[in-house]
């Protein structure tokens, strides 16, 4: 995992290292997503959707966010139809998401719409979009795919020992060393969620994400009366961390291709990790939230009549493609409609989209 082309960004690290030493990966990580200036989230051009280097449900099709408002609007009738129903997302990209909510709100439901108080926050700088003074706690705070690039920490196994993942550089290249851990939290994470990694083979990985802890125990702090809705791409612990997992889950994106160089151009390209949404739980809980569910995103989508709505706009919109298959406007509605379906069928794909998990707490 070494890079010998240099870009400022990456100058930047290797003057760090020289001054400060080795920095664990998830330093790295931290600078290479989030550096002021430099970062790939915080600097350049748009990062998301089709022109980006990846796309989020949001992107593919609005049937994602008529669920989320079908979602939202049984939320607010569990929380007795408040007067102002206050939802916070939180790394909200390009605010596709609550654009597509309050689309579906005004068409489908105006006396949620009334009452509806939808802000867009970024996690990535900082931003309290609360800082009007505000007293009111939100209702629900929700996040689409954004735990998964939080900075990780990458643990290895040698020899029946546990040893942290560093980055160093030499020359001008970035390369990976191993050394103690940097912290107990990060030493003793595997166990907690009682994973026994002692068993595994020699060169084994996995990725520790304290940060999401740290932001679970923030968010559940802000919750008073209400949902924390979280989706992503992770499983529980056990499921995370197997044996036949031995490279773990981290992963680079540049362009919409996957790369497995992460300190290769820093700054220029996404990396993520997939997410334990034991911890999460676990978080929440110790912070008197409890389950409300726990579920896939196709489970999710399904439950909330994607495949019913589906199905009403092909008879309103698609007719055509039934009565009139053999006229150019019957082929134009029929290749709208499979693009239609096409994009359900993205959203739910058991073995890509529809695996990302989708969590529902409640206090």
């Amino acid at each position: 995992m070494g890079n010998t082309t240099t870009n400022p960004l990456q100058q930047l690290i290797i003057e760090r290292i020289q001054r400060e030493g080795p920095i664990t990966f998830a330093e790295y990580m931290r600078m290479a997503l989030y550096e002021p200036g430099y970062g790939y989230y915080v600097s350049g051009a748009p990062k998301m959707g089709w022109e980006g280097d990846y796309f989020t449900s949001a992107d593919v099709s609005t049937f994602f966010a008529h669920c989320m408002g079908r979602q939202l609007y049984t939320m607010w009738e569990k929380l007795k139809r408040p007067d102002r129903f206050l939802i916070v997302e939180e790394g909200a990209g390009r605010g596709q998401l609550a654009e597509g909510v309050r689309a579906w709100a005004q068409k489908e439901a105006l006396d949620f719409l009334a009452t509806l108080d939808y802000r867009v926050e970024d996690i990535r700088t900082g931003q309290d979009v609360l800082q009007d003074g505000s007293q009111t706690s939100p209702a629900v705070i929700l996040s689409n795919e954004l735990i998964d690039a939080f900075p990780v920490h990458i643990v290895e196994v040698r020899d029946g020992r546990l040893y942290e993942v560093y980055v160093d550089e030499r020359d001008g290249r970035l390369y990976e060393v191993l050394s103690e851990p940097s912290s107990p939290e990060a030493g003793s994470y595997l166990d907690v969620y009682k994973i026994p990694w002692q068993t595994f083979e020699d060169g084994w990985r996995a990725e520790i994400n304290l940060d999401a802890l740290r932001w679970m125990e923030h968010t559940a702090q802000r919750i008073r009366k209400g949902f924390i809705l979280t989706i992503d791409y992770g499983e529980k612990a056990r499921e995370l961390y197997t044996r036949h997992r031995r490279h773990g889950t981290l992963t680079s994106y540049f362009q919409h291709q996957v790369s497995e160089r992460p300190l290769a151009r820093p700054g220029a390209q996404d990396i993520t990790a997939h997410v334990n949404f034991t911890a999460l739980i676990d978080a929440a809980r110790r912070h008197g939230l409890r389950v409300s569910r726990f579920t896939t995103q196709r489970e999710w989508l399904e439950s909330l009549g994607i495949r019913q709505e589906l199905e009403q706009r092909r008879l309103q919109e698609f007719a055509e493609a039934d009565t009139a298959r053999a006229t150019d406007r019957g082929q134009v509605a029929l290749l709208q409609w499979y693009n239609l379906r096409q994009r359900v069928e993205v959203l739910t794909d058991p073995y890509g989209m529809g695996s990302f998990k989708v969590l529902i707490l409640r206090r």
